[in-house]
């Protein structure tokens, strides 16, 4: 019964991404809105929503470390597994300011994330943890940066899409919207209990499950709407779906719970942090070295591989 039901959720989720992308699109032309508005906001802030809800009840059920692998996890598997798999569909080609702006961005908060988690090493403090100050810090950097995204957006007083989009009324557009956002948000327990269910049943430690088990089926919406995406050709969008999802991950969602529970880092969590640097690095050196800017499929079909690697080591190095 757990893998029907996650079945037909899975197959809804990709019908209801393939209305995200339209519902989106159709908003950016309507206002004449730059496609990075749409990739940076509706998109990328909604497909984060089952993170921040697993986030939200973790620290409120002071399950601090479920947290932390759950953004750590789903953040590796947003660069190395569903924007790769999305390549493979169709080849992603990204603006300059893609990969010399958002990107080395998505790269510097988890290098301050790796310094400010270890005050152990760095402060010889009694315990590693993220705090509520640490999370101010992160929120104004947070901030000046989508001030700076949003009057470039604005400068360029244009829309680029690379195919038509029909318009829909601005009304349903909002109102499909909104329903997309409730249902993952009331929908995030179930696909939890799914997932450490049949992650106990395989004998996984809890850490595992939320690198992977957990960290991949909150990161679904991602996948279906850049699979989408690539599917249409917007390749802006599937790009900074997961780059601007990535920086929500860190700079709200991890942040926000913080706030709600400080947060307690284990050490033995710095291989992944480390893992999700070099991710975001292979990222920008494969889009600024081969073909410019562009995400071809060979490419994704290495990534992939990579990514099944680190899975391996995951849940070998825990048995």
């Amino acid at each position: 019964m757990v893998y029907i039901l996650f079945i037909i959720w899975f197959y809804i989720l990709i019908k209801w991404a393939d209305l995200l992308v339209s519902w989106a699109s159709s908003i950016a032309l309507k206002f004449k809105i730059p496609a990075i508005v749409v990739g940076l906001t509706i998109v990328a802030f909604g497909t984060s929503t089952p993170e921040l809800a697993v986030n939200m009840f973790s620290a409120l059920d002071w399950k601090t470390d479920l947290a932390i692998w759950n953004i750590l996890g789903s953040n590796i598997a947003n660069i190395l597994l569903i924007l790769w798999i999305s390549a493979i569909i169709y080849p992603l080609k990204a603006q300059s300011s893609t990969v010399f702006k958002e990107i080395p961005f998505a790269l510097l908060w988890v290098v301050l994330l790796l310094i400010m988690a270890n005050d152990v090493l760095i402060d010889s403090s009694a315990l590693n943890v993220l705090s509520r100050i640490d999370w101010l810090v992160f929120l104004w950097i947070f901030l000046i940066f989508l001030v700076y995204i949003f009057s470039i957006a604005k400068s360029q007083g244009h829309v680029d899409w690379e195919e038509d989009i029909k318009e829909m009324a601005l009304w349903k557009s909002i109102i499909f919207i909104i329903i997309w956002l409730t249902w993952l948000t009331l929908g995030w327990k179930w696909i939890v209990d799914w997932a450490v269910e049949i992650a106990k049943w395989f004998g996984l430690s809890e850490a595992v499950i939320g690198l992977t088990v957990v960290a991949i089926w909150t990161s679904l919406p991602e996948l279906a709407t850049s699979v989408v995406a690539a599917m249409k050709k917007q390749t802006d969008i599937a790009i900074w779906n997961i780059v601007w999802s990535n920086i929500f991950n860190v700079f709200w969602i991890l942040w926000l719970t913080a706030t709600i529970s400080p947060l307690p880092f284990n050490t033995s969590s710095n291989i992944d942090v480390i893992m999700s640097i070099f991710a975001t690095f292979v990222l920008f050196f494969v889009m600024f070295l081969w073909k410019k800017y562009t995400i071809e499929r060979w490419q994704g079909i290495i990534m992939i591989i990579m990514y099944f690697f680190y899975i391996s080591y995951l849940v070998l190095s825990n048995i």
